[in-house]
């Protein structure tokens, strides 16, 4: 793991930092896309990583298993040719899941997230009758706010109820707006003294799956040291590099960064961080290649 520097350097293409390493953790939305767009050039730096003999694991909040969002990345216009594989907290929730067989779920979250259920015989309850939660996100993400549930997660709450987190992010970007997250309502469930079990990133088990991933598709462990992570999220992407202990490469989006278009400067990147110890070797306002 390469020591951070003091002053986080502000880079245009991860092209010469590259050669040090053998896998790319990236993150998905917020990196190769933002809900609507696909950006061309994080695309073309992960084909580029990988014709170099590097391999690529998408590492995925999305509450999703990993099949289902390779279908959703498939239908935006991401191609298989620029990845080796992918995790996703959604894996991470059925694992969960598979180990607690006989208990009734509440499923917080839409109904597009079903899928993370698919093939697990779960017998679903209402909240008043569950004995436990698995939160994917607000029902209506486009209206509702963590302060429409607040009443709803007392009385979970109040009968003790255990949820599963299957999604930690607080918030994403989609296209141009910024939308809450199942880790929203986990963060406000946890202040009502609720017990939470988050499924995804920062936590290790997805990136346990990350590196096993890797290393069956390479045919050999990689060295921590020969492995960066690559996200837009701190508390989530940057956090998460930390825990394991690799390097980290944070890319600016809408989540943390205002106005990114009219340039990414040191200064603004140093405020960013101020409060987190946790420090990447560089920042991009864009993943780029070249």
């Amino acid at each position: 793991m390469t020591q951070a520097p003091d002053t986080i350097p502000v880079i245009d293409s991860i092209a010469a930092l590259c050669a040090d390493y053998q896998l790319m953790l990236c993150d998905v939305w917020g990196v190769l896309h933002n809900g609507r767009d696909v950006f061309a050039d994080a695309l073309e730096a992960c084909a580029a990583f990988r014709a170099g003999g590097g391999t690529v694991v998408l590492i995925s909040n999305s509450p999703r298993p990993r099949q289902s969002l390779i279908e959703q990345l498939d239908m935006i216009g991401v191609p298989r040719t620029v990845y080796d594989g992918v995790v996703t907290s959604g894996d991470v929730t059925r694992g969960e899941l598979s180990g607690r067989g006989g208990a009734r779920v509440f499923h917080l979250g839409p109904e597009r997230d079903k899928g993370i259920f698919e093939g697990l015989e779960t017998v679903f309850g209402e909240a008043d009758k569950a004995d436990l939660v698995v939160c994917s996100g607000l029902f209506d993400d486009t209206s509702e706010t963590p302060e429409d549930y607040i009443e709803m997660l007392a009385a979970m709450n109040a009968r003790g109820l255990a949820m599963i987190c299957a999604n930690p992010d607080l918030m994403v970007e989609r296209g141009g707006s910024l939308i809450y997250c199942a880790g929203a309502l986990a963060q406000a469930y946890e202040e009502l003294g609720g017990e939470v079990l988050y499924a995804g990133k920062p936590y290790l088990p997805i990136y346990e799956r990350a590196l096993t991933l890797a290393a069956e598709t390479r045919g050999e462990d990689v060295p921590l040291g020969r492995v960066v992570a690559i996200g837009d999220g701190l508390k989530t992407d940057m956090a998460g590099a930390a825990r394991l202990g690799v390097d980290a490469l944070f890319v600016a989006s809408g989540l943390h960064v205002a106005n990114k278009d009219d340039g990414l400067d040191e200064n603004t990147v140093a405020r960013l961080f101020t409060e987190h110890a946790v420090k990447p070797i560089g920042a991009l306002s864009a993943l780029r290649w070249t």
